[in-house]
């Protein structure tokens, strides 16, 4: 009966050490500007009003709520410690609709194949700026609803479209799991990050990289806030 008992002890023991216990933790913050932002400034719609012209256009690249919190940082790990992939849940893509990217930025996988979409039923065409892969300036005239693109390496992307030329956004390449972007208020997080040290990178478009070390908790969070300084 002792003999029963011990092993049963033992075993997921023994277990335990040798696959080791779940040790994650989160990064969490709020990325804030130091300075007065400017509001954004109106887009005057000049070409195909009758689609163009149904939504309010106004620059998306330097958005700043009322406490200071800046929208659209993008916030990653830049030397993570396993090889998990990114993943929306879903097949990644980008819409033209109302003749403005939406999303103003968006995050993919590398490698993966992503769906540009064209809602509004006119001619776009996506004309991409990478650093890191290979350029393209591919026309969506109304009747392609969806093409399909790959961006194997990370990267960050800006794209336009020649057609309409206040069209303007990014593309994130994600090489790993551990991306985000801050919401409305300048809030972020990165879930399930292993236990350890790490190099935290913030990009903001329009205010550039800033990076800090931070020293993530076997469970719960570290809080990894940003101010970046007035320009």
């Amino acid at each position: 009966m002792i003999t029963i008992r011990t092993t049963a002890l033992v075993f997921p023991l023994m277990a335990a050490l040798a696959f080791g216990p779940a040790s994650a933790g989160d990064i969490v913050g709020k990325v804030k500007y130091a300075g007065t932002a400017p509001a954004p400034a109106k887009i005057q719609v000049t070409k195909d009003q009758a689609v163009c012209g149904k939504v309010e256009h106004s620059d998306e690249s330097f958005l700043v709520g009322p406490d200071k919190g800046v929208k659209n940082v993008v916030v990653n790990i830049a030397d993570p410690k396993d090889d998990k992939k990114y993943s929306t849940g879903q097949k990644p893509s980008l819409d033209q609709n109302g003749c403005k990217f939406v999303p103003h930025i968006d995050i993919v996988p590398a490698g993966q194949e992503v769906d540009i979409i064209n809602s509004d039923g006119i001619l776009h065409n996506i004309h991409t700026f990478p650093k890191n892969n290979p350029p393209f300036n591919k026309a969506q005239p109304k009747f392609k609803k969806t093409m399909p693109a790959v961006f194997e390496k990370p990267d960050i992307v800006q794209i336009k479209c020649d057609v309409h030329s206040w069209m303007s956004g990014w593309i994130v390449v994600a090489g790993h799991a551990y991306y985000t972007l801050t919401d409305a208020a300048g809030n972020f997080k990165i879930a399930g990050v292993p236990a350890g040290a790490y190099t935290l990178e913030y990009w903001h478009e329009k205010l550039g990289k800033q990076s800090k070390q931070v020293t993530v908790p076997a469970t719960g969070s570290v809080t990894a806030d940003l101010e970046y300084p007035a320009k």
